[in-house]
């Protein structure tokens, strides 16, 4: 029986050049003939691409528009489960409950109306029936969305629901709502265009509500008054009608010597549309450009295309072995670097709560095997953190825990620090962080209550020792817990902030 020829890997190397070969000339072939084809049908695709991106990028911004509107929704449910929960029985209770609401769920104008349309906001109350058409009727069945504009203000957006059954200080209340002024619904939609491409919203009859400049022509006059000398009445008449019966479609004129397509589509939930106007000769341009740029590229890739294939031959072995090596080395960092990761805190860059759970049991296990001598833990809390994110918002908050974090791993170069909580960190101490921990917490301590004075960040610690008779790392844990509220306790009568203020 004649014996099978094996596959070497001379004859591998071989087999890939020459079908490399093969196939880079076929590649060249293709490129010619494709590049050929895609300048002579530039203009052919021209106004398909121009309607299909516009009217993508005009649906994508109503589809936007409408996620906002049912958010708002949503947190207005809460809102009101929240209220029902409170004990309300005063104005001033009433506002405080609005405030908290405000802060916790982002409604920035939400008000409360009771049976006889007295709008209650978290500063004042006032007569809602002349301002808000949804109170005109007595009862309120289902959501309402209208737009406003209130003695000459920039147009909002108003969301109201029934609150069927709602109670507070003795009175019966019908509704809630929400407004969203419109220019905070532009600064969402608004991204970077470089001239090219403009958006508005509008209303059904073409009234320009968003201020913005839908492109130089039709600027920010009313839609369909700005394009009447452009367009044949026919198509004028049959937009129009478009418009007002919230159906979605475009238009294209020709104005100042340039063409201009613009697209519409209906928010979902209004009886707004969504416009978005783009010069045709900028896509056109664009495109002639592109297919330009890929002929020119396609010769120089081609001639570097066959260099690397020569190339290709004599390092194929080589590339095999490195590239082996190379991923094996790529999966042990990868291992390393999500290791880090899962027990790094992403803000402060110490240890998170995840690696002192790790930790906590590895030193569990040598306390009760006797093998620890020395261990101390300290349990931090930083003073005032939530005063600082109702007041001075998050970006404020994250600052100080940052902060905190710096100055305990200043102060405790020598132990381990664990962020734990939001607000709460635990230092491990061990071997020198051991023995010198007494001056490093007189240190620390006294650097706080500088702090008091000049209004820095202030953080309450409480310490304990590893003692004979602990089991295990919690029994340390919770007597340095009590006295970090002891300590507490003493920074407040020294003037240090507190949650409340």
């Amino acid at each position: 029986m004649k014996k099978k020829k094996q596959i070497t890997i001379k004859t591998f190397i071989l087999t890939a050049v020459i079908g490399g070969l093969l196939l880079i000339t076929m590649v060249i072939a293709n490129t010619i003939i494709s590049s050929g084809k895609t300048i002579s049908a530039t203009d052919e695709a021209v106004s398909e691409v121009s309607s299909f991106y516009l009217e993508a990028m005009a649906d994508r911004r109503a589809k936007t528009i409408t996620n906002l509107i049912d958010n708002n929704f949503e947190q207005m449910e809460k809102a009101l489960e929240f209220i029902r929960d409170e004990n309300i029985s005063t104005q001033d209770d009433l506002r405080v409950t609005l405030g908290r609401i405000k802060s916790l769920l982002t409604l920035k104008r939400f008000a409360v109306v009771d049976k006889d349309n007295i709008v209650y906001t978290q500063y004042t109350t006032y007569t809602g029936g002349s301002r808000h058409a949804f109170l005109a009727e007595e009862m309120m069945e289902e959501r309402d969305i209208s737009t406003v504009s209130l003695y000459g203000s920039s147009k909002q957006l108003c969301l109201a629901v029934p609150t069927p059954g709602l109670k507070i200080m003795g009175k019966d209340f019908k509704a809630c709502f929400v407004q969203i002024d419109i220019r905070e619904i532009v600064d969402l939609l608004a991204f970077e265009d470089e001239g090219r491409t403009h958006f508005g919203l509008y209303s059904s009859n073409g009234e320009n509500l968003s201020g913005t400049e839908l492109g130089p022509y039709v600027s920010t006059q009313n839609l369909f008054d700005a394009v009447k000398g452009v367009i044949s009445s026919e198509v004028w008449d049959k937009n129009r009608a478009y418009f007002a019966g919230g159906a979605e479609g475009s238009i294209s004129f020709t104005a100042q010597g340039a063409d201009e397509t613009l697209c519409y589509v209906p928010v979902e939930g209004t009886d707004w549309k969504m416009v978005v106007l783009i010069r045709s000769s900028v896509i056109h341009d664009r495109i002639h450009d592109i297919s330009e740029k890929s002929l020119a590229s396609s010769k120089n890739q081609i001639i570097f295309t066959l260099i690397l294939v020569l190339l290709f031959a004599a390092l194929l072995l080589i590339e095999l072995r490195a590239l082996s090596r190379q991923r094996l080395e790529a999966e042990r960092e990868n291992s390393r670097a999500f290791r880090n990761m899962a027990n790094t805190d992403s803000m402060t860059g110490v240890r998170n709560k995840h690696a002192y759970s790790d930790y906590e049991q590895l030193l569990n296990e040598k306390i009760r095997e006797n093998e620890i001598d020395k261990l101390a833990v300290i349990v931090c809390d930083v003073n005032g953190l939530k005063l600082v994110n109702d007041t001075r918002g998050h970006a404020a908050g994250d600052k100080l825990i940052k902060d905190a974090s710096t100055m305990l791993c200043e102060h405790f170069n020598h132990g381990a620090v664990f962020r734990i909580g939001g607000d709460e960190f635990a230092v491990i101490l061990q071997e020198k962080g051991y023995d010198t921990m007494n001056e490093v917490i007189a240190e620390f301590n006294r650097k706080v209550e500088e702090h008091i004075k000049t209004k820095e960040v202030v953080i309450s610690i409480g310490h304990s020792i590893l003692k004979p008779e602990d089991e295990q790392l919690h029994d340390v844990f919770e007597r340095a817990d009590q006295l970090m509220y002891k300590r507490k306790k003493e920074l407040k009568e020294m003037g240090a902030p507190t949650r409340q203020a």
